[in-house]
């Protein structure tokens, strides 16, 4: 109560709101550098992740289109063909590469198949834990239609699935096809999931929770190559055993 009044405390408060003010401003205007959701396909993405990991110390070779041949030199003598540890010389697999790679220079096959795989991951994820936004972005909208039809009657009985994905044994790219300006890529995947489902009560009614089982897919992913849009849909499943 006896403390006598100094001038420069409500000086240096004042100097304080108006930082906090302009602070505040700044952190809460978008300046459109903001990161856009994860695409698994997108080259632009999977290099940001070898920046960072250079930047932290951990070099990360990224297979694409481009390693052997220097900015600024066209020639393609030294360059392997496209479909080099995909698909066999002369067979369709291999034709279809080479055309899907006259519309879209950026495409690798090698890169697609460590993007699918990622997609594969999120997308079992996702239909597990009901995530039609994730869904939504990956899907194309005759299996997305599907897939929320699928979680709609799974939450009306109030199931729930407990997956997880333990790992993917193989990822090979079995067909590949153009038809206009899109192209279709279909590959088969052999996977270890853990997957049950419990009824609202928790009493599991399909699966074991326990139990890891090899799992068989067959998914075409699909791009329109003249989009901006660097992401292929999945447009269709089949389940092989």
């Amino acid at each position: 109560m006896g403390e006598t009044f100094d001038p420069l405390n409500l000086v240096l408060l004042a100097v304080a709101v108006i930082i906090f003010w302009r602070l505040k401003g700044v952190l809460g205007r978008r300046t459109g550098h903001e990161r856009k959701p994860f695409d698994p396909f997108s080259s632009r993405e999977t290099t940001e992740s070898a920046a960072d990991a250079n930047a932290a110390g951990n070099v990360v070779t990224l297979p694409g289109r481009d390693q052997n041949t220097e900015v600024g030199n066209n020639e393609d003598v030294d360059r392997p063909p496209v479909w080099e540890g995909v698909a066999e010389s002369g067979t369709p697999l291999a034709k279809a590469l080479e055309k899907i790679v006259s519309m879209d220079r950026d495409f690798s096959p090698q890169r697609f198949l460590e993007g699918a795989k990622m997609a594969y991951d999120m997308i079992v994820t996702a239909f597990a834990n009901g995530d039609r936004k994730a869904l939504k972005t990956l899907l194309g909208s005759d299996v997305f239609e599907g897939f929320d039809r699928a979680i709609t009657e799974r939450e009306a009985r109030g199931d729930v699935i407990e997956s997880t994905l333990v790992g993917i044994d193989k990822a090979t790219m079995i067909e590949a096809t153009m038809k206009a300006k899109s192209a279709s890529v279909t590959v088969k995947f052999i996977s270890q999931i853990i997957s049950a489902t419990k009824d609202k009560e928790g009493r599991v009614i399909d699966g074991d929770p326990k139990k890891v089982r090899e799992v068989t897919d067959i998914w075409t992913f699909m791009r329109d190559l003249t989009s901006r849009d660097p992401n292929w849909k999945l447009i269709a499943t089949e389940a092989a055993n």
